[in-house]
């Protein structure tokens, strides 16, 4: 099955891991970006430009504008799955965190017919009932249940 993982960059190494968990059970995946070029071209980690724009070292202008492009590629790696896996872990003292953007992803594979998968539990946030209005399939941290 062709899968696109979903969630927080904050989990970006959780993803990772779940990619090649995925891989070794035969499944193509696909995953947010690896990273960020700066101005020279040179590679940055998501940590490393995370935390320049939190320092403000990167203009909000400058940010937003690729925050664009990396929503709309990242909706490309959706257009081309079988299915979205959330992966959707602890974050600002909220279990099983799913934002802004991972609703948008999921709302996205809802209106492609694309299957839904969360890693985790739906979380107890006030936007729950957009949620479960995608009607995802919850694995309970089991790879195996993606069918």
């Amino acid at each position: 099955m062709k899968i696109t993982i979903c969630g927080s960059m904050a989990f970006y190494e959780e993803m990772l891991r779940t990619k090649s968990q995925l891989e070794k059970m035969s499944h193509e995946v696909r995953i947010p970006i690896e990273g960020f070029a700066d101005e020279n071209g040179n590679l940055l980690s998501v940590e490393h430009y995370n935390q320049l724009r939190k320092n403000l070292q990167i203009a909000p202008e400058e940010y937003g504008s690729k925050k664009r492009v990396d929503i709309l590629e990242h909706f490309e790696k959706i257009k081309w799955s079988n299915s979205i896996l959330v992966a959707n872990f602890d974050k600002k003292n909220i279990a099983n965190y799913i934002g802004a953007n991972t609703l948008m992803e999921m709302g996205l594979a809802l209106y492609l017919q694309k299957g839904i998968y969360l890693l985790n539990p739906v979380p107890d946030v006030p936007y729950q009932t957009e949620i479960l209005g995608t009607l995802p399939k919850i694995l309970n941290g089991d790879l195996s249940l993606i069918k």
